[in-house]
């Protein structure tokens, strides 16, 4: 351990495409973190990375998401696919980690070396997950993991961001009245590529597939209308032709020029975020120090008010 802690990023990758776990992790670790560190590994990456499709998967806490995404990762295995998980969790309160539970509920692809699942929080990344979730992709994409999912596990504003920053983005929905008004208040009609109705053996299934597609009949027109699935994950009902409509979409995203116009508008997006972070750090240094003390109490006596005083610390 302590000289994966020590091995700079090119020998931290190069070990990883061999198959070194604790490697891929230790990059992993340094993303999340933030600082020099983070910088390095994304230095490193982003010349080899490009390659990989992600698929952001959303939607309501008890929808089902990690058995989704369990059950296709299986399916995606049995067509010979290596898949990489990202399930972005809240933070722990205790550790500031993540709490884990997506791995607990996809124990059964721990011993499978083509599936890779980590956890993730924010910790102390500044600019949180907007920043570390396309630069950890990047790190598993460089090592050759051809799909990458990214789970979220709610529906908050930094949620549908995660999530609706992938090249295809799956909606998850359970049957019952106004689950499909809830996804629409959410914003995910807007994100949606695919819209899975887990669960789909209870009651109510066919009443929610009617509305989520009178809904997309009423909404905006769009290049590619997203497809809407029924799966009973528990089962793998349905899963299949999940698979097949992720595939498809994947195609025609790439033949008609949408996934090459996305990732032109993720990438000024992320540039903008980094820009912002940046410039964070810098204003947190100017305000500490002689010239912070001395800037204070210029606006405490009324010598300075404060923007001159901002101005005088910029300069």
């Amino acid at each position: 351990m302590g000289a994966l802690r020590d091995a700079p990023p090119a020998a931290l990758l190069s070990s990883a495409r061999d198959g070194d776990r604790a490697a891929l992790a230790r990059m992993l670790s340094l993303v999340e973190r933030g600082g020099e560190g983070a910088r390095a590994v994304a230095r490193t990456v982003f010349p080899e990375a490009g390659r990989a499709h992600t698929i952001g998967i959303t939607g309501a806490p008890g929808a089902g998401k990690s058995s989704l995404t369990s059950a296709l990762c299986r399916t995606m295995r049995d067509a010979g696919e290596k898949v990489a998980v990202l399930a972005v969790d809240p933070s722990s309160p205790f550790s500031g980690g993540a709490i884990l539970g997506d791995r607990v509920r996809m124990g059964d692809h721990t011993l499978d070396d083509g599936v890779y699942i980590r956890s993730m929080a924010t910790r102390g990344h500044l600019g949180g997950l907007s920043l570390a979730t396309p630069e950890a992709v990047r790190v598993l994409d460089a090592v050759g993991y051809e799909w990458v999912v990214v789970e979220t596990v709610g529906v908050g504003q930094v949620e549908v961001e995660v999530a609706g920053a992938a090249d295809t983005t799956v909606v998850v929905v359970n049957p019952g009245w106004g689950d499909a008004v809830q996804a629409n208040k959410a914003g995910l009609m807007e994100i949606a590529d695919v819209f899975v109705i887990n669960k789909a053996d209870r009651a109510g299934a066919g009443d929610t597939r009617r509305d989520l597609e009178n809904m997309l009949s009423l909404g905006a027109r769009r290049e590619l209308p997203p497809a809407v699935l029924e799966t009973v994950a528990t089962t793998g009902r349905g899963v299949a032709e999940l698979w097949a409509a992720l595939q498809e979409h994947r195609r025609l995203v790439t033949e008609s020029g949408v996934l090459a116009r996305r990732r032109a508008a993720r990438a000024d997006e992320e540039l903008r975020d980094v820009v912002t972070a940046r410039l964070t750090e810098r204003a947190a240094a100017l305000c500490d120090g002689q010239a912070w003390d001395d800037a204070r109490r210029a606006v405490l006596d009324g010598s300075l008010d404060p923007w001159a005083a901002a101005d005088r610390l910029l300069d």
